[in-house]
């Protein structure tokens, strides 16, 4: 067990106890999170799940979690650019309390250039750790581990059975793992999602997403021949990206009813872009084939086929007499109102773990996207609480990505306080209480 020979203090009791735990047990956040940054994970390709699922078995299991790794069928996620297997992990306790899902994507965007340190090696600079994924999301997986720890270590009375779903293919993937479970069955209980903020945050609810990869192609030939053997693909593509141009300024216009977060500048808009581009091998041969890659949000009061057919027919109308092929390659569905009654003990917990105030709190919407759209519209679940380590200087999905050991020990109390059974029992939809305590809302 990773916690052995790390003393604990047991002349606290109860929640106020296992927070001393916690923040006593820190430092093994940092290692363990060394462990999960260590493990390449980035979609595309996504090949790195099944060792990442190892690793995360040798740390679960520890915990007393029982662990049980689901694979995506190939045949459901299989599009360009995806390969591996898609290994998603359940790590669960089976005591006969309810279950609380504790969702994290274990995917990452692969690490753009410009990082100063080796983004697969967790680095530390005081309070500040910073490796892909650190934010999104492997230091909110750290956080629950050190959670769970620190219960175990104090023995904890639990009002909840944890269940830890450790999944794929979020960052834009044609068939995310949580559906997957979600539409076998395997969710149970109410779920709090880790892809949100470290902030005093209500969710509203959330964008959709779709990728099309679009593939234009051309006809091979020595670069001095050009005029009697070749056609050049990336030269026959520019009237598409023209059209694309074109495009982006008139979806850019629509906006949601979604409420901004409260730093927003205006409403949240949809957004079509060219986010990559790929095509030709050398100087002395036209290239025959280029592939773009188009990302496109959708707002919820947007529909998801016309969306797409917009974009399509503009694609064409330019293409002309081109040889164009157009694939879905990702799609996550609009996340609508994930409100419901486990929200105001979240609420609490938050700030139980991080110090908020009531008065902190104000529910928004993000234009940024979820896979929960899709368990919502499987099993009609419709309340998602959400968290996370997502906060304006986290630097997400760029160089330098980062979070801190102070916000991953503050959402680690978070998640223990929520999961504690005196732990605010009024507040829990589980619980029959004839008498209110609010006093038992603070450790």
């Amino acid at each position: 067990m990773i916690s052995q020979g790390i003393p604990v203090d047991r002349s606290q009791p109860g929640l106020a106890g296992a927070f001393a735990a916690i923040d006593g047990m820190a430092e093994t956040a940092v290692e363990e999170l060394r462990k999960l940054v260590a493990v390449d994970t980035s979609f595309p390709p996504g090949a790195g799940y099944d060792a990442f699922a190892g690793v995360m078995e040798q740390l679960a299991r520890p915990l007393a979690l029982d662990c049980e790794r689901v694979i995506v069928p190939e045949d459901l996620w299989r599009a360009p650019g995806a390969r591996g297997p898609r290994t998603n992990l359940i790590a669960r306790r089976r005591s006969g309390r309810p279950v609380l899902g504790l969702y994290f994507h274990v995917d990452t965007v692969p690490a753009a250039p410009g990082w100063a340190t080796d983004p697969l090696q967790l680095s530390r600079d005081g309070d500040r750790l910073t490796g892909l994924g650190a934010a999104d999301m492997k230091g909110s997986v750290a956080a629950a581990l050190l959670a769970l720890r620190a219960a175990q270590q104090t023995g904890l009375s639990l009002a909840y059975d944890p269940m830890l779903l450790l999944c794929t293919d979020e960052e834009a993937g044609l068939y995310p793992g949580v559906r997957y479970l979600a539409e076998q069955g395997r969710l149970e209980g109410h779920i709090l999602n880790f892809n949100g903020s470290a902030m005093p945050r209500i969710w509203a609810g959330c964008f959709g997403l779709f990728t099309l990869t679009v593939r234009v192609r051309g006809t091979a030939a020595h670069a001095g021949e050009q005029r009697r053997a070749g056609a050049n693909a990336i030269e026959a593509a520019l009237p598409i990206l023209n059209a694309l141009s074109a495009l982006k300024p008139l979806v850019a216009q629509r906006t949601s009813a979604l409420p901004p977060p409260p730093q927003a500048a205006g409403p949240l808009t949809a957004s079509l872009d060219i986010s990559a581009i790929h095509g030709g091998q050398c100087g002395g041969q036209i290239p025959s084939l280029v592939e773009i890659l188009l990302c496109r949000r959708y707002a919820p009061e947007e529909d998801f086929a016309a969306a797409r057919r917009e974009i399509e027919t503009a694609i064409r109308q330019a293409a002309g007499m081109l040889d164009v092929e157009i694939i879905l390659t990702g799609h996550l569905m609009p996340t609508s109102d994930p409100g419901g009654p486990h929200w105001p003990r979240w609420q609490q917990a938050l700030s139980a773990g991080f110090g908020y105030a009531a008065e902190d709190f104000a529910r928004w919407g993000a234009s940024g996207c979820s896979d929960f759209g899709w368990v919502q519209q499987a099993t009609g679940l419709q309340e998602v609480l959400l968290t996370g380590l997502g906060r304006p200087d986290s630097r997400i999905h760029a160089p330098g990505e980062s979070t801190t050991l102070t916000d991953i020990v503050a959402l680690a109390k978070s998640v223990l306080a929520y999961l504690a059974a005196e732990f605010c029992p009024e507040l829990s939809p589980e619980a029959i209480t004839p008498e209110k305590d609010f006093a038992r809302c603070r450790p």
